[in-house]
């Protein structure tokens, strides 16, 4: 696995890292192709749940630990600009446009 932004975030990293694809492979598995809508949702809404409980605190640490370092490294402008001039288009407006 790579290294974070900042040493002190790689153990946070690792951690994440692990967790996330633990998590990932159990979500990828299929379901019975005779489940419902409302089987899918529910499931879905599950897997979501169990990602919470199991990455989400690990994640939180990750994230606040490389904003700090981007802080400390003078990076937020940077990142400011490039957001500006590539922002992330939101997922619900690219529905639309289909």
């Amino acid at each position: 696995m790579a290294h974070s932004l900042a040493a002190k975030c790689t153990p946070l990293k690792q951690s994440y890292d692990s967790c996330f694809n633990t998590w990932f492979e159990t979500y990828l598995k299929p379901l019975p192709s005779t489940a419902t809508q409302s089987e899918r949702e529910e499931w879905t809404k599950g897997k979501t749940k169990e990602y919470e409980e199991k990455c989400g605190k690990v994640w939180e640490a990750y994230r606040d630990c490389v904003s700090k370092a981007v802080k400390d490294k003078g990076l937020e402008q940077m990142l400011d600009e490039a957001r500006g001039e590539n922002p992330l288009v939101d997922v619900g407006s690219v529905d639309e446009e289909r």
